[in-house]
């Protein structure tokens, strides 16, 4: 197990490096350094300012050089002045020459400075992180236990109008994209002129004029259940038929096993037989999916938290992506891409606990 481990470990090295070298490299063009360029000057800004502007900060040199740079494992660039100003990329202009770094890129733990936001982008990501990882950690308590009871019952007797009904369900919550689903819940449940809300106020059995809050912007610091519950519930929603469909499918495939049949014939209860016997190992596609949508919550959350006003990790990245903002969008990137990585790790590792035959091969 350590060897495969570490085997892994460096495909998932090698893997996030090239990813990041095509990111980088798409992100530094040349149409984009000059929609940085003139978003960070003037508009107006002239072929020659927009060049001048970009040779100063180094973006005009090999793309090597400068994801080397980027990385941090070659020097940054130094710009000097006729009147003997001197800037870099590893120093404030201020810094006495003998205390100017040399090296500053991810190696460091310098992610650099975000244009747009004007401030570190490690800061930035990290908070903006941590609040899609609040987000997602609710999605997966209502996510997972929902599908995989929804997929073991539709499982259990194939055919059955329980089956039919469930996996209608679940084919018709994958079928909803997010933005439906969203706008639907806020007509329904968070507007104070039409839905259910109206009713419910006038009967005083709510307090205030909706049940729910349309809008997420204080669920970052302090998430409730009136401003929480939609943005969760949407993305759950969808989510979760998916995930019950694969169980269902897994499910219905391990219960005409010919070991489930013995059991049968032995005379132990059917629910022993599918807790006991099916359950495990109908689990073991559904674990590699539910690993899968972890990444899928990460990035795949831009449309819910957009729509819900929710300043997280997706909607930075609209951010980022929208002013063209080179560091954030490739700081953005990478913990993309080792998240990704990090979940496949954790389901390959799973996969081998939960398949016997894996394991002994």
């Amino acid at each position: 197990m350590g060897l495969f481990i570490l085997r892994r470990l460096g495909v998932m090295l090698l893997t996030a490096l090239c990813l990041t070298f095509i990111v980088f490299f798409l992100t530094n063009l040349y149409p984009n350094l000059e929609k940085l360029a003139k978003n960070q000057g003037n508009f107006r800004m002239s072929d020659e300012a927009v060049a001048s502007w970009l040779d100063d900060r180094g973006f005009t040199d090999n793309t090597f050089v400068k994801y080397g740079r980027w990385l941090g494992v070659a020097p940054g660039w130094v710009n000097e002045k006729d009147d003997g100003t001197v800037t870099g990329q590893c120093f404030a202009p201020d810094t006495p020459e003998g205390e100017r770094d040399t090296f500053c890129g991810v190696v460091q733990g310098n992610w650099g400075t975000s244009l747009t936001f004007k401030d570190e982008v490690s800061s930035l990501i990290a908070t903006r992180l941590g609040a899609t990882g609040k987000l997602m950690g609710f999605v997966l308590l209502i996510m997972v236990p929902m599908s995989l009871m929804v997929g073991v019952l539709a499982g259990m007797r194939e055919g059955s109008g329980l089956d039919r009904s469930l996996s209608t369900f679940s084919i018709s919550t994958t079928a909803t994209p997010e933005y439906v689903s969203g706008v639907i819940f806020i007509a329904l449940l968070a507007s104070s002129k039409f839905g259910v809300s109206p009713l419910l106020a006038e009967w005083g059995w709510i307090e205030g004029k909706t049940l729910f809050k349309g809008s997420a912007t204080q669920a970052v610091d302090d998430a409730t259940f009136a401003n929480f519950t939609l943005p969760v519930l949407t993305i759950a929603l969808y989510g979760m038929g998916y995930i019950a469909r694969m169980t269902r499918a897994s499910m219905t495939e391990v219960m005409t096993a010919q070991y489930i049949r013995t059991a049968r014939l032995k005379g132990v209860s059917f629910g022993n037989i599918v807790i006991k016997h099916a359950l495990r190992n109908a689990l073991i596609a559904p674990f590699t999916v539910i690993m899968l949508q972890i990444p899928w919550l990460l990035n795949g959350v831009v449309i819910v938290e957009t729509l819900f006003n929710y300043k997280g990790f997706g909607w930075l990245l609209v951010q980022a992506a929208s002013t063209n903002d080179i560091e954030l969008l490739l700081a953005v990137s990478v913990v993309s891409v080792i998240v990704v990585l990090i979940t496949q790790l954790i389901s390959d590792i799973g996969y081998v606990f939960l398949n016997p035959r894996i394991r002994i091969s």
